[in-house]
This record gives structure tokens, C-alpha cells and sequence, in this order.
């Protein structure tokens, strides 16, 4: 009986909410679902940089930069779809003739789906493994992953006559899908819809990871690498292995994204974006999942009212968000909601034992009265 109190308690809230999610486009106008759309892959991002950092232990500032080369490689099929066989826009613009070597294979979309996945897995698995196994980690592990963030971000802006330069790749809407414009309502349902099925799959496999084996090793990293080391687990191979999976979580993230929205530029993949990422961990709760999940759409919700309520002064009002949270809830808002009932018991509990001493105490005094 408790075990089945327990799998209802676990599954049903899951459950209840992800049918809400696909019932959205029931009760919501398009303006709002895309917005939600988009929250939705934000949430993608923050589950994967919730495994590293609050699992892993390790803070990456770098999640921007491999959002942005899925979105990237999605929006080059999209891109090459919408310009109808001939040179992209900006392209022509910049003087080139041809189409690149490196942008042919993108006319497939399966090509360009593999690829926004796996460029960034590869990218995050060598960058992780070079540091891993020289040991860097805390802070260093963060200046390094924030400073190639940078990098990309800058050689992307320069990179004009390939990439777009600073605007980026736009004009997307004259793209089609299995023969649909992509702004069709069909189209935009759709990928609405995926990108629920996606976040939904990728919590359950984020949930199975943690509760495994594999999931206490990486906690037990976070908290003693010597100790782990000493055990005979390798951490290079475990850091590595949980970076790269964030790292295609963020590239997948991106390939959501970019159809939904219409458009990527560099100053989507910048360090900027890396920090807002590690906001919503940090607000949600890191080491929760959900909280992850949470905080991303609470965080961009909040960005998002605030900036149309007061365009002007609405990043003082986030900066207070996120510095009273953190002052308030250190360990996020599931983390204080998870810790509440124990803290409720723990006051309450010593308030009766309290009271019951004094009565003792009382009744000790009248006795030798």
C-alpha cells in the first residue's frame, strides 16, 4: 500500500502536467504557445546543465555555445529550404558565387538534425576530456568553458559571408516542412508538441540516470573526486560522459528552437545567454531536476512580463530575482520546498519537547511543595 502511494505521489504530478502541456493549444493563442514553445527548450538546456553542475559538480558557463551550434545547424536546413535552391541572402550579399563545400550536406534534414546533436556532444567530449584529465575543475572549469564560449561567439560575427555575421540566420518563414510552410499553424503545433515529448522524455531519462548507479557515482564525485578516484572509478571517463550528454541536450535544445522562433544569431550562443542558463538552475534548485525545469520557465516568464511591463528598468527587477532567491532559497525553490517539512518538524517537534520539560519541571516544583 505505501509503495503505491509512493509511485502515485512520484508519477501522477508528472503525469497531470504533461497532459496539460498538450492540451495547451486548446486554451492558448499562438502568440502564447510559441512563447511557451520556446520556454519549453530553455528547459531542455537547464536539465542538462542541472546534471553537471548539480550533480556533477561542475558550473559550465559554456551551455550557450552548444545551444547555439543546434540551432545553427538546424537553421541551415531551414535556411537553404527557404531560399528555394538558390544562394542564401546573406551570401549574396557578401559576394560569394557558390554555396560552401560545408553547406551542401545541410540540405538534408536528417543530416543537419545529426549533426546540431552530435557536433556539440563531440565538441563538449574533447573540450571535457583535455581538462578532466589535467585535473582542472571548479572555477578554472568555468573560465575556460565561459572564455570558449566567447571565442565561437566572436568568430561567428566575423564569419559574415557563412554564417550571417551578426544578424544571423533569419528569414526562415518561407521555409517548408513535409510540403507545409513552416508559419503554418500545423507546422508550429507540431513542433510544439515534439518539444513537450522531448522535454518529457528527456526527465525521465534524467530521472533514471540519477537514481542509477551511474547517478550516485556522480554525486559522489561532486562531493569527494580523491574518494572516488581511491574507489577505482575513472572520473575522467564519468566527467566526460555526463558533459557530453548536456552538451546534445543544449544541441537539441537549439534544433527546437530555431523552427519556433525563426531565427539565431551569435548573441544567442554568447556568454550572456551561458549565465541566464545557470540562473535558472540556481532559482529552480540544482540537483532536483524539476527544479531545473522550473526555474527555466519561471526565470524566462519573469523576463519576459517584466520586460513588457517595465521595458525600461526590468533587469533591475530580475537582477533582485535572482539575488533574492539565491539569499533566500540557496538551495532553490525545491530545494526549500523539499527541506520545509523537516525544518516544520524540527521546530514544532522541539517546541512540544520543550513544553513537555517545563511540565515536568512544573510538576517536579509542586510535588516538593
Amino acid at each position: 500500500m505505501r509503495q503505491t502511494l509512493t509511485m502515485i505521489r512520484r508519477w501522477v504530478p508528472f503525469i497531470i502536467i504533461t497532459v496539460l502541456f498538450l492540451m495547451a493549444p486548446q486554451f492558448v493563442g499562438d502568440f502564447r504557445l510559441n512563447q511557451l514553445a520556446k520556454f519549453l527548450t530553455y528547459a531542455l538546456i537547464a536539465v542538462g546543465l542541472d546534471l553537471i553542475w548539480g550533480y556533477g559538480g561542475m558550473l559550465s558557463l559554456g551551455q550557450g555555445l552548444f545551444f547555439g551550434l543546434g540551432a545553427y545547424g538546424f537553421a541551415m536546413y531551414l535556411k537553404l529550404q527557404a531560399s528555394g535552391g538558390k544562394l542564401p541572402d546573406f551570401m549574396f550579399w557578401s559576394g560569394l558565387k557558390t554555396l560552401p563545400w560545408f553547406w551542401a550536406p545541410f540540405a538534408s534534414p536528417i543530416f543537419a538534425i545529426a549533426a546540431a546533436l552530435i557536433i556539440p556532444m563531440l565538441i563538449a567530449a574533447l573540450l571535457g576530456y583535455l581538462l578532466f584529465r589535467s585535473r582542472v575543475q571548479g572555477v578554472y572549469f568555468s573560465i575556460i568553458t565561459q572564455a570558449l564560449t566567447l571565442l565561437f561567439s566572436i568568430w561567428f560575427i566575423g564569419q559574415q559571408a557563412y554564417s550571417g555575421g551578426t544578424n544571423g540566420i533569419t528569414d526562415l518563414g518561407s521555409a517548408k516542412i513535409f510540403g507545409k510552410a513552416l508559419l503554418s499553424p500545423e507546422v508550429q503545433h507540431g513542433f510544439y508538441f515534439v518539444t513537450v515529448l522531448c522535454l518529457a522524455a528527456v526527465y525521465l531519462l534524467a530521472r533514471w540516470v540519477t537514481e542509477s548507479r551511474f547517478g550516485r557515482i556522480l554525486i559522489a564525485l561532486r562531493d569527494n573526486e580523491d574518494r572516488v578516484r581511491f574507489l577505482g572509478y575513472n572520473p575522467v571517463t564519468l566527467k566526460v560522459l555526463v558533459f557530453a550528454f548536456s552538451a546534445m541536450l543544449a544541441g537539441l535544445a537549439g534544433v527546437l528552437f530555431v523552427p519556433q522562433v525563426g531565427i539565431i544569431s551569435p548573441s544567442s550562443m554568447g556568454v550572456v545567454p551561458s549565465i541566464e542558463m545557470v540562473i535558472w538552475v540556481a532559482v529552480g534548485g540544482r540537483g532536483t531536476i524539476i527544479g531545473a525545469i522550473i526555474g527555466a520557465l519561471m526565470v524566462s516568464y519573469g523576463k519576459s512580463y517584466l520586460s513588457e511591463s517595465y521595458p525600461n528598468i526590468w533587469q533591475f527587477f530580475l537582477g533582485a530575482l535572482f539575488v533574492g532567491s539565491v539569499l533566500l532559497f540557496p538551495q532553490g525553490l525545491v530545494g526549500f520546498l523539499q527541506e520545509l517539512p523537516g525544518r516544520l518538524r524540527n521546530r514544532f517537534g522541539r517546541k512540544e519537547a520543550n513544553a513537555l520539560q517545563d511540565s515536568v519541571v512544573a510538576s517536579g516544583v509542586e510535588g516538593r511543595a
